[in-house]
């Protein structure tokens, strides 16, 4: 081997000794001009780091979405759980109105039998309190049957209906959202100790001090749906609501 090719060997030796620690040392920001490879490795980075935080506002605003959608079906499952509940109080409702067609007694009957009749003997009476009930079972007018049971108790105010009347009116209130009328109906409602719409107006008075903020006075209320009708699906359902 030549003198040449000797040193040109040596040279080769100490460069690639060398240019380790000079890449170590040397900041990217002294690499000169021939520094193309660090520039794309900087490129590449840049590039993934941008890809990065692309990936992290998707996930953000799917979080959102999601979250966003669950508040939907919650809201949704809420205003079902109330639309299957007003449903079933209509067809309690339904229930009674026929039980109390069918056990109206024959006039000489009557005498015997007066003090199991939950009904009036006034057909007038009977009419209207039937008819406003209608007005929700078969019109679906709302605000006429708010109207008829508003006329109803100014015209029957000692009615053996009382209590139902405000109990409806309390429900049209609550599905309106209008709480402040639905709480005095319900309050007069919890006023009949012997009224079977009693425990549901309890609850809702419950349901409507939640909605307005006062927990304590709710979990009262909830409170005495559970003491004084622990059988009741209405107690189930303030169990549920505390």
């Amino acid at each position: 081997m030549n003198s040449n090719s000797v040193r040109t060997l040596a040279l080769a030796l100490l460069v690639s000794v060398a240019a380790p620690a000079a890449a170590t040392s040397a900041p990217v920001t002294e690499v000169g001009a021939g520094g193309s490879a660090v520039d794309r490795l900087e490129r590449m980075l840049q590039a993934r780091n941008q890809m990065q935080l692309d990936m992290q506002r998707q996930l953000d605003q799917m979080a959102q979405e999601l979250s966003t959608l669950r508040g939907s079906v919650e809201r949704n499952s809420y205003d079902i759980k109330q639309m299957v509940e007003r449903q079933r109080d209509l067809y309690r409702e339904v229930d009674t109105l026929r039980t109390a067609k069918q056990t109206v007694p024959a006039p000489q009957e009557e005498a015997q039998d007066a003090s199991s009749v939950s009904f009036t003997d006034d057909k007038s009476e009977n009419a209207a309190y039937e008819a406003a009930v209608n007005l929700i079972l078969k019109e679906k007018d709302y605000q006429g049957a708010t109207k008829a049971f508003k006329a109803f108790l100014s015209k029957y105010p000692e009615s053996v209906y009382t209590a139902n009347a405000h109990y409806w009116l309390g429900q049209l209130y609550f599905s309106k959202s209008e709480f402040e009328q639905a709480n005095q109906e319900f309050t007069a409602v919890s006023k009949f100790k012997d009224s079977n719409k009693r425990a549901d107006a309890l609850l809702k008075l419950g349901l409507i001090a939640q909605k307005q903020g006062n927990g304590d006075q709710a979990d009262q209320y909830f409170q005495q749906v559970i003491d004084t009708y622990p059988d009741s699906t209405s107690a189930k359902q303030a169990k549920n609501a505390m």
